[in-house]
């Protein structure tokens, strides 16, 4: 697949440059080694899919601030909030004296978000604080303490998210001990089933694994909710069938456990729908938004039945910073963009360039296990050997290092980190998808040549 417009990638110096490699040495000198760093260039200005550093390199960017860009960097409308916003009041705490923002932009996601029923929001700073209150929440309403999630999920590196994460390395090493009452069940992970079986011939059996567990570790009655991402984000993007969502939500209603939706990945438009939950017919009590919510500040949310968000009393719920007035006015811009955007149709589009041109890869490089995803969110799984699965993690660090010398921004996911998933912003022209794959073709070719 060859590009069809002018390249967006423009390159003058190796990648990382001279001042980016200088910055790098004072990043090390004063930031601790466990934030991490993929890839060392330092930003001067960000534009739609492109990232130019302060060598004066124009990179092509396939990660979008890790899903945070769905409506492209710095989009003209969004920036202009923020300025005009920032020129009457930053900041007044919600709680103490409140803003129209906040509430505009509840009635909005309670509009949007799934299900035909009375809906609240509560707004928080960070997806894992969304995480966290959403659980709180939910043990309040039903007056239960444990919870289930999968295993690969991940839900945030705060303590209770970080317990409810099925990672250990490099998220949960040495941070232990981790909260109470987390259960963990198989996700649906077709590729990797951990049965042995195909769908679906399986029947879902992973699913099915919810019954176990309430056999022999704890009781149904006990359990406050189930949470789960609707595709995979940081676990490797991957799509259940639709029977595991109808499968789980109906054990839940069985048994009057409320089902957590954490679309802080899969939102805003990344898998076609506004929100995956839409995709796969599945109305959850509560969902989680976060990353492209506000265009790249930091914003979260909490939408819900009304009668569940409204179960903690005056003060249950609550953060200094929550629903920012400046985040909020963002995020209100980028509904506005989803509408006037065609974010879901943009999702879509690239969806099927990415299938156009990926559709020969599997022949061609033996390499590739597995290519999935849904909407704009892809993936591609790499494995040493076909037939037993092993994760090629140093391979994909290769490939990755290669992409990144040719100025395309790409990074890795996956349990074993053998996953290259795609996070272009929805914004991005079909030259740049082509241009971006291209790109990501020619370092498959090298590393098979080696």
């Amino acid at each position: 697949m060859k590009p069809t417009t002018e390249s967006s990638i423009h390159l003058v110096t190796p990648i990382p440059g001279p001042v980016s490699r200088e910055l790098q040495r004072r990043r090390e000198a004063c930031v601790p080694r466990g934030v991490a760093s993929t890839l060392p260039i330092f930003v001067r200005r960000a534009h739609g899919a492109t990232i130019e550093d302060v060598d004066g390199n124009r990179l092509l960017d396939f990660a979008g601030g890790i899903g945070c860009q769905n409506a492209g960097h710095c989009a003209p409308e969004v920036t202009a909030a923020i300025r005009e916003q920032t020129e009457q009041f930053v900041h007044t705490c919600f709680m103490v004296t409140p803003y129209e923002g906040y509430v505009q932009l509840a009635e909005e996601l309670n509009r949007r978000t799934p299900g035909d029923f009375p809906k609240k929001t509560f707004l928080v700073s960070s997806g894992a604080e969304a995480v966290e209150n959403s659980v709180k929440i939910a043990r309040h309403f039903t007056r239960r303490q444990a919870v289930i999630a999968f295993e690969d999920a991940f839900h945030g590196r705060t303590q209770l998210a970080l317990s409810l994460t099925g990672k250990s390395r490099p998220y949960k090493s040495g941070f232990g001990p981790f909260a109470a009452e987390i259960y963990r069940m198989p996700y649906a992970y077709c590729y990797r089933c951990p049965y042995n079986l195909t769908h679906p011939a399986c029947e879902v059996k992973c699913a099915q694994e919810m019954e176990s567990i309430f056999k022999r570790h704890i009781e149904a009655e006990a359990v406050a909710a189930v949470i789960f991402e609707p595709v995979l984000g940081e676990g490797g993007f991957v799509v259940p069938p639709p029977d595991w969502f109808q499968a789980i939500t109906s054990l839940c209603r069985e048994h009057g456990i409320l089902v957590i939706a954490d679309e802080i990945q899969t939102g805003f438009c990344r898998t076609g729908p506004l929100f995956a939950c839409e995709k796969f017919g599945v109305e959850p009590d509560l969902i989680l938004s976060a990353k492209s919510i506000a265009g790249g500040l930091p914003l979260a949310a909490v939408t819900g039945r009304a009668e569940i968000m409204d179960s903690p009393g005056p003060g249950g719920l609550g953060g200094t910073f929550g629903g920012n007035p400046v985040a909020c006015r963002a995020a209100i811009e980028i509904l506005k963009a989803v509408d006037s955007l065609h974010l879901s149709e943009c999702s879509e589009r690239i969806g099927r360039l990415f299938e156009s041109a990926t559709r020969s890869w599997p022949v061609r490089f033996s390499l590739i296990g597995d290519i999935r995803g849904v909407g704009a969110m892809r993936a591609i799984e790499l494995v040493r050997d076909r037939i037993t699965k092993e994760p090629a993690e140093t391979e994909t660090k290769d490939i990755l290092a290669a992409c990144h010398s040719r100025g395309l921004l790409v990074i890795s996911a996956g349990t074993f980190g053998n996953v290259i998933r795609l996070l272009v912003p929805l914004t991005a022209t079909d030259g740049q998808i082509a241009e971006g794959l291209e790109v990501l073709e020619q370092a498959l070719i090298e590393l098979h040549k080696t």
